[in-house]
């Protein structure tokens, strides 16, 4: 087992070390979990992960309107270059 202090600051904030991140595998800008055990008190760190599609549903918020197939797919690749440009710049 291996214990790394944290500091906590005057706003009640701790910084995650780099080696924990490494550890969950998260990277910037990425959620991490904590999970607090009522029933032994226990307390850990995890990625959130959602075990399927059905369990997503309704965490993105809803749209205005009804898109067509299509429209879903140009936004999708408008999002997908968007973010490559933004990547490599």
């Amino acid at each position: 087992m291996t214990e790394i202090l944290l500091t906590v600051s005057s706003k009640g904030q701790v910084t995650i070390p780099a080696e924990v991140c490494r550890r969950l595998g998260v990277g910037k800008n990425q959620k991490i979990a904590l999970i607090i055990d009522e029933e032994n008190g226990d307390i850990r760190l995890t990625v959130p992960r959602y075990p399927d599609v059905a369990s997503v549903r309704g965490k993105a918020g809803t749209l205005r309107k009804k898109l067509a197939r299509q429209q879903i797919r140009d936004i999708a690749c408008e999002d997908q270059y968007r973010a490559k440009t933004t990547k490599n710049s």
